[in-house]
């Protein structure tokens, strides 16, 4: 995409709010926004999760991270932590794209990131804010990362 104008028409008689995309080619930028914009319109996006007997139905948005331990997919947040049924190649098709897999294990809510600890012979720790809870991006995903928080 060469660049994005941005136009708004205010219309009091308008049933609804309509966005309308207009592009030479469908490419993976005019594919972002629309999901982006999708999301965003049906309100907080929820997920079942697990714990012992009980189903809780947590917002992505408090989702810290996704991880393998012992064979069991676990979602974190910032006090507590659920299983999920699915797998970890099954979310990152189903979670939204600031969600991002930074090692063979993990899948990052970058919204969620406070810091990062640069490691250059091994994997980068990972912190949140208002948690003792860490996480660490391996070389092979760290580029795609840092693509993804710079504007």
């Amino acid at each position: 995409m060469n660049s994005l104008k941005v136009k708004i028409e205010i219309d009091p008689n308008a049933p609804d709010c309509e966005v309308t995309i207009r592009c030479a080619a469908v490419d993976d930028e005019v594919v972002r926004l629309q999901k982006l914009l999708s999301e965003n319109a049906s309100g907080p996006a929820l997920i079942t999760l697990r714990k012992g007997d009980a189903e809780f139905f947590v917002s992505l948005s408090d989702i810290l991270f996704f991880e393998t331990d012992g064979g069991q997919i676990r979602a974190h947040t910032a006090a507590d932590e659920f299983e999920t049924g699915y797998k970890l190649y099954e979310l990152e098709q189903k979670l939204p794209p600031y969600f991002l897999r930074i090692s063979k294990s993990t899948i990052l809510n970058t919204h969620k990131l406070y810091s990062i600890t640069r490691n250059l012979t091994g994997a980068s720790k990972i912190e949140f804010q208002g948690t003792y809870k860490t996480v660490y991006c391996s070389r092979n995903y760290y580029k795609a990362l840092k693509e993804i928080l710079t504007p």
